[in-house]
């Protein structure tokens, strides 16, 4: 009896840089579809793990999975939309220029846009409201309109995977919004969705499962499986705070002596 493989595997992965390893030993599997948080404290490595499921950082060990087969085997499968601090806003191209690079898969570095490549890039614009800055630089836009303008990109790449970083850290409500209306839209088609984020009450609300890391993996389940005492002491220590009403907050401004030091050590060997 066949069955329909997991849209994404990570097996044994150590991931690092250099001889520094970030994360390790890390497996996972992500069904089709699935939205999909990602959380920790500062320093756990959520970064780094993004870099290397899009293939921008090699793993040191280990085997990255799409549909069964070796990242890089399928063409432009995953979208990536980095942090914002990752991205230099200097550099002279317009939002038009921006959505269009999520084509570039299709039609090649060197091949002109086609007639249905300007389609699908006008359209992933005026999806995200910002079709009246399609001829703006980039470098010009609100925190909240760059945001847009990459997720358009991303949409215009027409993905089977969506890697986001942090997309919900420094804009405005509006953008946070749109932001989850798209993951919406996106479910839809049957997209998958990775996300991290700080905020695990969003995390706890708006997606299927939480991945839990700290440099290895704490826990991955549905969230009332993985927001727990042990694994939430276990991740942030004694930064978590829990409020009265069920909320959850972590303070990331002053961490413990003990995990400062840890997360600015080479991670201990398990």
């Amino acid at each position: 009896m066949s069955h329909t493989p997991h849209r994404l595997e990570i097996e044994n992965a150590n991931i690092g840089y250099g001889e520094k390893i970030v994360m390790r030993d890390l497996s996972f599997q992500v069904p089709h579809g699935a939205r999909v948080a990602v959380v920790g404290p500062n320093g756990a490595g959520k970064s780094t793990l993004f870099k290397a499921l899009v293939g921008i950082l090699p793993l040191q060990s280990g085997h990255i999975l799409i549909h069964g087969e070796l990242l890089g085997a399928h063409k432009d499968c995953v979208a990536y939309i980095p942090q914002r601090e990752d991205v230099d806003w200097r550099f002279p191209v317009t939002v038009d220029d921006v959505v269009m690079m999520g084509r570039f898969g299709q039609m090649g570095w060197l091949n002109r846009p086609s007639k249905m490549d300007k389609q699908i890039v006008r359209k992933s614009i005026e999806r995200m409201g910002i079709a009246d800055l399609a001829d703006r630089s980039i470098g010009q836009l609100s925190g909240g309109q760059q945001q847009r303008a990459f997720l358009a990109r991303a949409i215009a790449q027409e993905p089977h995977i969506l890697l986001m970083d942090e997309p919900f850290t420094g804009v405005d409500v509006t953008t946070q919004e749109v932001t989850l209306h798209l993951l919406d839209h996106l479910r839809n088609q049957q997209v998958t969705t990775i996300i991290s984020t700080h905020d695990l009450n969003l995390a706890a609300s708006r997606f299927d499962l939480v991945l839990l890391l700290n440099h290895k993996l704490i826990a991955y389940g549905t969230p009332q499986e993985v927001f727990v005492k042990e694994n939430l002491a276990q991740a942030f220590g004694n930064s978590l705070l829990v409020m009265e009403n069920g909320m959850m907050l972590v303070d990331e401004c002053c961490p413990p002596e003990e995990e400062h030091h840890r997360l600015h050590q080479e991670p201990p060997q398990s």
